[in-house]
């Protein structure tokens, strides 16, 4: 699978033939506009240049200082930003999975960890303050097995388990199994 290029600076050539101004034109208009929050910098490059969210996103965080995408190299480092017991709660629920799926690659996509196969997601989590949420890359699957989880926090994409939750191994193995199946 081809990575896309998580420089935000990846962006500059479409942004400038799509609007029109070398980005040292938009690197003024940045200059001008240092002092507003976040998102009255998206709303000025949209409302006024026409911007797509994704290039008024690239070009706003390049400004602030970000100059990539991707926050985490490895999961070991996203591992490092969650407190311990979402840690372990975390790798716990991965090596469950893994010891069974061993072909099912862990990478790190949308700055959260996942497992895939191929081109395929198939399982991915990500850590809130109060919960991690779980999620087996399909909202039909969830449905499915809802009435199995009655005392997790089940949504429409992503099931909420407790920061320290007590890995149901038989719940997380079927859901891989049904994912992988579809």
């Amino acid at each position: 699978m081809v990575e896309k290029d998580p420089r935000r600076e990846s962006q500059f050539p479409a942004i400038e033939k799509k609007y029109g101004q070398p980005m040292s034109y938009w690197f003024s208009v940045m200059s001008d506009l240092a002092d507003e929050k976040y998102p009255a910098q998206i709303a000025f490059l949209r409302e006024n240049h026409g911007f797509s969210q994704a290039h008024a996103n690239a070009l706003v965080m390049y400004s602030r200082g970000s100059k990539t995408t991707k926050r985490f190299a490895t999961p070991a480092q996203y591992y490092k930003t969650l407190d311990a017991k979402q840690a372990k709660t975390a790798r716990a629920i991965f090596k469950v999975i893994q010891d069974k799926y061993p072909e099912l690659e862990f990478v790190i996509a949308w700055n959260q960890p996942m497992l895939r196969l191929g081109t395929k997601y198939i399982f991915g989590i990500s850590a809130a303050k109060n919960h991690i949420l779980i999620s087996p890359w399909s909202a039909d699957l969830i449905t499915k097995f809802a009435p199995k989880m009655e005392d997790l926090d089940v949504k429409k994409k992503t099931i909420g388990v407790p920061n320290d939750w007590e890995i149901d191994s038989k719940l997380l193995l079927a859901l891989v199994k049904a994912r992988l199946a579809e």
